[in-house]
């Protein structure tokens, strides 16, 4: 079980500024790497307050730079909002710059306030999304690299900077949508989810859509598909840390809802406003449903979760909202010190239970 952070980079306010969420997503992801995390990844997002993480390939580059052994995601480049040409150029660069560290996330996005600002359509963004998908292997692993799509068009190219882990850097799909999924599957690759801010049942329920998504597209779950979860999470012993790390946590869930469902508002075009709305969980069903309270509880629900979905690899977010980043780096460092290893030595003990059961 490998564990990483995901960094949305976001700013709830304007006592926060650009510069100080960008160092802050910077220095989360230098402690990670003390910590012992094996990944750090970033997201993309245009125009709002939302995530101030414009080129998530752009941040591995530069954390490529401040950074030796961790590696290194897109969560995602959103593919209808690029160009091919330069996707796959910048592709190969930042995996070279990172030294062979880079994960590629990808997606198809969902804010049509994005898309309408890169002139595109939101209604064309699965077809624009598979075709740049016909291309990535294409342009990554061959020589020259040729298409000719409904969207996208290439005559003949060659990316001059390869990625370095070969075939290519691993490729994880994130979408909700089991057409995408099933793809990922088929073609071998990685797939991140997430169960938002639900608890078990929800975690039941995405295990199931998982496991119909494999069994349609000639798979074993578990035995052919390595795929990743995302998860809020936080252990502490005081009361106000976790209320207000969940109060982040909801209030990402808020502006993320607005955005995708047409509903947000600014009174200046660029900063959302919170508003609660009738689907908001209260803060004792995010404590019921989430790995939030001590550090023990904390082992105990991520290990009861992963007996549910069996996921490789689990991505716990760190920076939402305006938590305190001092807090933030100390918990980042609790994990690394006491959460994962505690987590890892039951999965190993019960692996080893497992097999001597099996015997």
């Amino acid at each position: 079980m490998d564990f990483g952070v995901f960094i949305l980079a976001q700013q709830r306010g304007y006592h926060q500024t650009p510069q100080q969420v960008i160092y802050n997503s910077i220095e989360q992801t230098v402690a990670a790497e003390q910590a012992g995390f094996t990944n750090a990844w970033y997201a993309e997002h245009h125009f709002n307050n939302y995530s101030l993480s414009p080129s998530p390939l752009m941040m591995v580059a530069h954390m490529a730079g401040k950074t030796e052994r961790i590696r290194l995601g897109t969560a995602v480049c959103i593919l209808p909002l690029y160009q091919p040409a330069r996707f796959l150029a910048e592709v190969g660069f930042a995996d070279v710059v990172s030294n062979g560290r880079l994960d590629l996330g990808v997606g198809s996005g969902y804010q049509e306030f994005e898309f309408e600002r890169f002139g595109v359509k939101i209604q064309d963004a699965a077809e624009i999304y598979n075709e740049f998908l016909d291309i990535i292997p294409k342009g990554l692993t061959q020589k020259i690299v040729e298409y000719d799509g409904k969207f996208l068009k290439m005559p003949p190219s060659s990316v001059a900077v390869r990625p370095l882990q070969s075939p290519m850097p691993p490729v994880w799909i994130t979408s909700g949508n089991p057409v995408a999924l099933g793809r990922g599957v088929r073609e071998g690759y990685n797939l991140f989810v997430t169960a938002l801010l639900g608890g078990n049942q929800a975690i039941t329920d995405l295990r199931g859509r998982l496991e119909k998504v494999a069994q349609d597209n000639g798979a074993d779950l578990d035995r052919d598909v390595k795929f990743g979860f995302l998860r809020c999470a936080y252990a502490s012993d005081k009361p106000s840390e976790i209320d207000a790390y969940l109060n982040c946590a909801r209030f990402q869930r808020r502006i993320s809802e607005s955005l995708k469902y047409r509903r947000a508002q600014s009174d200046d075009g660029y900063m959302v406003k919170e508003v609660p709305s009738a689907t908001d969980p209260t803060m004792e069903q995010l404590k019921e449903n989430l790995p939030v309270g001590s550090v023990n509880q904390v082992i105990d629900k991520l290990l009861e979760e992963i007996s549910i979905l069996k996921p490789k690899h689990i991505a716990i977010q760190t920076q939402l909202g305006d938590f305190d980043q001092a807090a933030m780096l100390k918990q980042i460092d609790l994990w690394g010190s006491t959460i994962i290893p505690a987590v890892q030595k039951e999965l190993s003990r019960n692996k080893q239970t497992d097999t001597a059961t099996a015997v």
